[in-house]
Parts: C-alpha cells; structure tokens; sequence
C-alpha cells in the first residue's frame, strides 16, 4: 500500500486524473501552488496528495469563481488552520495527561486535605502557537 504524498504519477497520468492539460499543472507549479517530486532533471512526479491539490485548486476556480491569487490565499490559510489544529490537539493532550496526573495524586492520598485557595485542577493554558499573516 503506498502512502498518499508517495510520487508515483508523471504529469501527463497527473493531469489526466485530474482532468485537466499539463501545461495547467506547470502553471501551478511555476505559482507554487502545487510542488511535484522530481525525478532526474526533467520529470515531475505527482502524489496522491498532489492530485487532490489539484482538484481542490480546480474546484476553487471552476466552481466557485476564485482567481489563482485567492486559491493561493485559500490554500494557505487552509494549511495555517490544519497546523493550529494539530497544536491545539497536541497541547489538549499534554493538559489531559497533566489533568490525570494531578487526580491519580489527590487518588493516592485522599487523607491529605485540599487548599480551598488552591484550584483542584490546573487551568488549560492552550494559545495559539503562531499568527496567521494575510
């Protein structure tokens, strides 16, 4: 089974899944919206990934209008968003792990009595790592 950012396909089985023409797919790697694997010098290699790219690419401009400027914008706020997700799932678990260590702590030593001054359990501290630049 090969993993979805493998580049297995070359630009013309590329742009025939996506259904559009090669020199469409050069185009959008000459404006960075989509960047193929090479292989030797002259060959671009596409993954799964890629070609979902250019679908989405495809959607944005065919079906709803957007110029290659704004899929750009899109496409970046879109991968902006996916990486503060990510970080906000890893910070939730490092709360989680604190959040159960500090009861597994009040579990072992339910004689010690509890500070009312005190919260009983920490208060999440999860911002956002980075800004988004538009």
């Amino acid at each position: 089974m090969k993993a979805d950012n493998q580049p297995v396909y070359m630009i013309g089985v590329a742009a025939q899944l996506c259904g559009i023409h090669p020199q469409t797919l050069r185009q959008y790697e000459r404006l960075g919206l989509v960047t193929p694997q090479r292989a030797g010098a002259k060959n671009r290699l596409y993954s799964e990934n890629d070609i979902k790219r250019v679908k989405r690419i495809q959607r944005l401009t065919q079906e709803m209008g957007v110029n290659l400027a704004g899929v750009e914008l899109i496409l970046r706020l879109l991968e902006d968003m996916d990486e503060m997700r990510r970080d906000l799932e890893h910070q939730f678990e490092e709360y989680a792990k604190d959040v159960e260590a500090r009861l597994q702590q009040i579990l072992e030593k339910p004689h010690i009595p509890l500070r009312k001054d005190e919260t009983l359990l920490p208060v999440p501290n999860i911002r956002p790592t980075r800004q988004i630049d538009i």
